[in-house]
C-alpha cells in the first residue's frame, strides 16, 4: 500500500508519580465520540514530526505538558479501509490542568492494572506494560 495513505498519528502514555509516593499513575482520556478510554494520540498535520505530534496531542486533548521519554512499540490498525499507524512515547506530566474539551471530555489517572481494566483496545492495554517495562517499574513500584 503507498505510503500516503496511511493515516499517520502519534500519543504518549503519559504517566507521573502518584501522589502517595508509591509507584505511578497512568492517564486516560475518555472521547465521547467513541465513548471509550484511551491513551491520548491523534493525526499528525502536514509535515509535523511525529515527536511534535505527540506532545501537541497530550496538551489539546489534556491540557498538561509532558516531557518525553523512552519510544514505545508502533501500534498499527486498519481504520475503515486504510492502514493507521500511532507511534507512541512515554510522557512524564510536567504540569497543566485537564479542562474536558470537544474531543475528551475526562481525564483519569490510573494505577498501571487499574489502567489495563479501563482501556478500551487491547492495543492500549499492551501499552501499559511496555511503558513499565521502558521505565523499568517492578511490581513494587518506582
Amino acid at each position: 500500500m503507498a505510503e500516503e495513505s496511511v493515516i499517520r498519528a502519534a500519543g504518549c502514555v503519559l504517566w507521573r508519580r502518584a501522589p502517595s509516593g508509591d509507584g505511578l499513575e497512568i492517564a486516560l482520556v475518555h472521547r465521547p465520540k467513541y465513548d471509550d478510554w484511551s491513551h491520548p494520540k491523534g493525526k499528525l498535520k502536514r509535515a509535523e514530526d511525529t515527536r511534535s505530534g505527540a506532545i501537541r496531542e497530550v496538551t489539546e486533548e489534556t491540557g498538561l505538558t509532558c516531557a518525553l521519554g523512552p519510544e514505545l512499540p508502533t501500534v498499527r490498525y486498519v481504520v475503515g479501509t486504510r492502514p493507521k499507524e500511532v507511534r507512541y512515547w512515554a510522557a512524564e506530566a510536567t504540569g497543566g490542568t485537564f479542562v474536558p474539551n470537544r474531543e475528551v471530555d475526562r481525564l483519569l489517572w490510573a494505577t498501571p492494572e487499574a489502567a489495563r481494566r479501563h482501556l478500551t483496545q487491547e492495543r492500549d492495554k499492551e501499552l501499559v506494560a511496555a511503558l513499565l517495562s521502558a521505565l523499568h517499574v517492578t511490581r513494587q513500584g518506582m
